[in-house]
């Protein structure tokens, strides 16, 4: 999970890119980057750190132009090293003439990097967004084809999720994969720039008008004679009939303000925390507290139906970043102590019903459970706002194993003595499949195995 952002025809079309991508910075703390063309070259800018770091106004000056796309990174395919941070470029004769960017990852990766390697492709990365650049430059200046062609052909061969800006230096193209995956949406703004990003919430920094989705399968080329629109038969990409949006974007990794897979980000959550009350009316808590950020509203929701209050006794330092895109263990369990702390006094002797939105390693939670009953609380009863993580996500969550997952390895009653807890409930997938209008449009491999591809 990664945030992408694109700007077209616009002067200052880097400061609108660093805009956007700070406002995807939940999507990926570890690094972010940068390409901007002025027609003529294309300049190049990436680093380890956080956007506001990395692109100060100096550097922002140093990137004239009216094209750009923009990356924010979570690590999933490739270590965490500047080689692996996007996007990423190929030059030719002149300089750079490509540049890229992706969120997602890439089933088939390297049954296809071995065959661009025997035509004598080379890699500088470990990093799918430089495969994918590599493929399409490829088809593009050694077989002839087209940019769009090349696409299509990519998307036919290749597995995976991506929602993809590709950018030459006059050309900005837009494109994803044919599962829709992972959120991609586009808009005007009143001065005719073009925008596109990963999540609407940087669209709506940017005051992007008519915004709208980039479909599944779908190519959007944009340039001086205007937009362009591509759209495919999807049967011959895929083999469902329906699209494959990630149910995880709605739980966890989506702002709440984004408006994603043509639903409302807070709405489903508020739903989500509903039909998790709807199934527990056997605990009379005296507290009901969320896991903050993202579990706010799904505690709200579940709340509401207990016709009680938020109690908000958790504090989070927001200067630490998502403590689950963390690219190692024992950086997640330092930043998770480093991130809450409690409300003296408010915990104790409180029956506490703690809500998350999900458990993964189980790690970050028992920290977070350990500082509830260090504060005195009597008993804490832990909801989840989704079902068991119980298999790995192969298109574009850091979760590669089942051994790192609680759910495989403990049973509920094994889970809830590690947490010292006296109770765990999860929202089962068919109570999920409700709080999303068109439930069958959706991905839930992590909890039941079935994967799209």
């Amino acid at each position: 999970m990664c945030g992408i952002v694109g700007i077209f025809n616009h002067n200052n079309a880097a400061e609108l890119a660093a805009k956007g991508l700070f406002a995807e910075q939940h999507r990926g703390q570890e690094s972010c980057g940068m390409a901007v063309s002025d027609s003529k070259t294309i300049r190049l800018v990436k680093k380890m750190g956080l956007v506001k770091e990395v692109f100060s106004p100096e550097q922002l000056e140093e990137l004239p132009g009216h094209i750009a796309v923009g990356h924010v990174r979570y690590p999933t395919r490739g270590s965490s090293t500047a080689f692996n941070s996007q996007p990423h470029v190929v030059e030719l004769l002149g300089g750079p003439t490509y540049a890229l960017a992706s969120n997602g990852d890439i089933v088939n990766y390297f049954d296809i990097r071995r065959s661009l390697e025997a035509k004598g492709v080379w890699f500088n990365s470990s990093n799918d967004g430089e495969l994918i650049l590599k493929y399409i430059v490829y088809l593009v200046e050694k077989e002839g084809k087209e940019i769009v062609s090349a696409i299509e052909s990519f998307m036919k061969e290749v597995k995976g999720a991506f929602s993809t800006v590709l950018m030459t230096r006059n050309e900005l193209y837009m494109f994803r994969d044919p599962y829709g995956f992972r959120p991609m949406s586009w808009g005007k703004l009143e001065d005719s720039t073009i925008a596109v990003a990963s999540e609407t919430c940087a669209l709506d920094i940017l005051d992007a008008r008519y915004v709208e989705n980039v479909n599944p399968g779908e190519i959007i080329i944009v340039n001086e004679r205007g937009i362009k629109h591509i759209e495919h038969d999807l049967k011959e990409y895929r083999n469902t009939e329906t699209n494959r949006h990630c149910i995880f974007e709605h739980i966890y990794f989506s702002r709440p303000d984004s408006f994603d897979f043509n639903e409302d980000v807070y709405q489903v959550r508020q739903r989500i925390g509903e039909l998790l009350a709807k199934a527990d009316d056997d605990i009379h808590p005296d507290l009901i507290v969320p896991v903050p950020d993202s579990s706010n509203f799904i505690a709200h929701g579940y709340a509401n139906f207990k016709k009680m209050p938020v109690t908000y006794g958790l504090i989070r330092n927001h200067y630490v970043g998502r403590t689950f895109i963390k690219p190692e263990q024992k950086i997640r369990d330092e930043s998770a102590r480093q991130k809450f702390n409690t409300l003296a006094h408010l915990f104790k002797d409180k029956v506490v019903v703690l809500i998350d939105d999900s458990i993964v390693r189980g790690t970050t939670i028992r920290s977070i459970i350990k500082l509830i009953i260090d504060a005195g609380a009597k008993e804490v009863h832990l909801r989840i706002g989704s079902p068991q993580v119980k298999f790995p996500c192969y298109y574009g969550i850091d979760t590669p194993t089942k051994e790192e997952l609680i759910a495989n390895v403990k049973t509920s009653q094994e889970i809830c003595d590690y947490l010292n807890i006296q109770s765990l409930k999860h929202i089962e997938i068919d109570r999920l499949r409700k709080s999303v209008s068109k439930p069958d449009n959706y991905c839930y491999a992590c909890f039941d195995g079935k994967y799209p591809i």
